[in-house]
C-alpha cells in the first residue's frame, strides 16, 4: 500500500467520523525488534497503519547523545522499521512519529539546566534529523523547562516556542525540498497549563492565527487530558469521557484530531468509549515492552523445567542478568509512586519482590545490553533444543495485547474506508 500523508490521513478519520464511522489510531513505543515485527504484521492482517512514537531519550543523534532503544538514532531508526516492513510487504502500514520533542525533552539537557537558546537550538537540530529520515509526525512540546519547574508555564511561552519551532521545521523542510508532514501540538503534562477544554481553544485559537499570519500549516493533533496515567504496569488514572468529548469537538472545528497519551493497561469498556468520545489517536509505550519482558520470564519458567526434566544440560541465566540491568538503568523511576522515586539501586536489589517488580516494569530498558541479548541467544537455543521456538512464542506474547487495541478501536480496517474518503 502507498503510504498516505499523515496529515490527509486523519482529516479523512475527521470526515468518516461526520459520516458515523468511528475509530482512534494506535501510537506504540517501538522499543525492540520483536515489538516493531510483531505490530507490522498485525498492521498488515488488520490493514490499518501503526504510528512508532519514539521521544528524544529513545531516538537522538548520536551527537546528542543518541538512544537507549536499541542504541539507535533517527536513520538507524528508520531502516530498521523500514527493513522489517519490506521483509513483510507492507511499507505503506506505519508513521515514524516524533514523541515529545522540543527542548529540554532530554533528561540530561534538562538535569544540566542547558539555557534556553542552547536548548531550542538542540531541539532544532534533532528535529531536521528528524525530517532527513522519513519522519512523518513532529511534536512539538516546549514545556519542560528546568527554569519552571513545578510551575506552570505562561500560554504566551508555550505558544512562542511552538510557533518558532514550526516555522523553522518548515523552513529546513522546504529548503531540503522534503515532503509536507504532521505537527502535533499540546501536551498531557500539567505544566503546560493546558489543563481545561476552555484553555485549549485558547491555546488553539491563538496558535490558528500565528501559524496562519506566517502561512504554517495547522496542527495534525493536538495532546489532551483524558485523564489516564500510567504508573508502574498500572492505569492508575481514570478515563474523563466528559473531558475527551469536548476536546474532541472542539479540536474538530479547526480540523485538528485529539491525541491522548498514557493510553497503556486500559480495558476493554474504557477504550470503548474512545470511539463516541471522538479520540483520534491513542499512545501505548510501556506496556508492549512489560509483556515482552513477560514473554522471556515465561520462557525462561520453561527452560527452568526442562532443566529439571533433564532435557536441557545447561540454562541461560537471562532472568538474573536482565533483572540487575533493568534496575542498573534507572529509567523505572519514571513510573514509581510515592517514595520508591527516590530508591537507591542497591536498596531494590536487596529486597527480591521489589526487584522483581521493577524487572517487570523496566525490563526492556535493558534489551539492547549486549550481556542480556546474549543470554536472550542463549534461551532461544535452548528453546530449539525442545522443538519450541521461542523468538515466534515472544512476537505472538506481544500481540495479544495489541490485538485487544485493534479491537476495541475498530482499526480493522480503516484503511480501505479512509482511501475511500480521499478518493471521493
Amino acid at each position: 500500500m502507498k503510504k498516505i500523508p499523515i496529515q490527509d490521513y486523519v482529516k479523512a478519520m475527521l470526515k468518516l467520523q461526520e459520516q458515523g464511522e468511528y475509530a482512534s489510531l494506535l501510537g506504540i513505543g517501538p522499543m525492540s525488534p520483536n515489538l516493531i515485527k510483531a505490530s507490522l504484521e498485525l498492521a498488515k492482517d488488520f490493514d490499518f497503519p501503526i504510528m512508532y512514537i519514539a521521544s528524544r531519550n529513545q531516538v537522538d543523534k548520536d551527537e546528542l547523545g543518541g538512544g537507549y532503544v536499541n542504541g539507535r538514532d533517527q536513520k538507524r531508526f528508520h531502516e530498521d522499521i523500514q527493513k522489517v516492513a519490506k521483509e513483510l510487504d507492507c511499507e505503506g502500514y506505519y508513521y515514524l512519529c516524533r514523541d515529545h520533542g522540543g527542548p529540554w525533552q532530554r533528561d540530561k539537557e534538562r538535569n544540566d539546566h542547558l539555557p534556553e537558546a542552547q536548548a531550542m537550538d538542540i531541539a532544532k537540530e534533532s528535529y531536521v534529523a528528524d525530517m532527513e529520515n522519513g519522519f512523518d509526525l513532529l511534536m512539538i512540546d516546549p514545556t519542560k523547562d528546568p527554569f519552571e519547574m513545578g510551575k506552570v508555564i505562561p500560554l504566551e511561552t508555550v505558544i512562542s516556542r511552538t510557533i518558532e519551532l514550526i516555522e523553522f521545521c518548515e523552513i529546513e523542510r522546504k529548503k531540503r525540498n522534503l515532503p509536507e508532514i504532521g505537527y502535533e501540538v499540546g501536551t498531557e503534562e500539567t505544566n503546560g497549563g493546558l489543563t481545561t477544554t476552555e484553555r485549549y481553544e485558547e491555546f488553539v485559537q491563538k496558535l490558528k492565527v500565528l501559524l496562519e499570519e506566517k502561512d504554517l500549516p495547522m496542527p495534525t493533533f493536538i495532546v489532551g487530558q483524558t485523564g489516564t496515567l500510567t504508573r508502574k504496569t498500572e492505569q492508575v488514572g481514570h478515563f474523563n469521557y466528559r473531558n475527551a468529548y469536548d476536546l474532541s469537538v472542539m479540536a474538530k472545528k479547526y480540523g485538528v484530531g485529539l491525541k491522548e497519551h498514557n493510553g497503556d493497561y486500559l480495558d476493554d469498556k474504557t477504550l470503548l468509549l474512545h470511539l463516541p468520545s471522538g479520540v483520534t489517536a491513542i499512545n501505548v509505550a510501556p506496556q508492549y515492552g512489560t509483556e515482552e519482558t513477560r514473554a522471556y520470564l515465561s520462557l525462561c519458567e520453561v527452560e527452568d523445567r526442562l532443566y529439571d526434566e533433564g532435557v536441557l544440560e545447561h540454562k541461560s541465566n537471562l532472568k538474573a542478568v536482565l533483572l540487575e540491568k533493568a534496575i542498573k538503568t534507572g529509567r523505572w523511576r519514571k513510573w514509581m509512586v510515592g517514595d520508591q522515586v527516590n530508591l537507591t539501586i542497591e536498596e531494590i536489589l536487596s529486597n527480591h519482590e521489589l526487584s522483581l517488580e521493577v524487572l517487570d516494569i523496566a525490563g526492556h530498558y535493558a534489551f539492547n545490553d549486549e550481556e542480556v541479548k546474549k543470554e536472550i541467544s542463549i534461551l532461544y537455543e535452548n528453546m530449539r533444543k525442545a522443538h519450541i521456538d521461542g523468538n515466534r512464542y515472544v512476537i505472538e506474547h506481544i500481540k495479544r495485547p495489541i490485538k485487544q487495541y485493534i479491537e476495541c478501536l475498530n482499526l480493522a480496517g480503516i484503511n480501505k474506508k479512509v482511501l475511500k474518503v480521499l478518493n471521493g
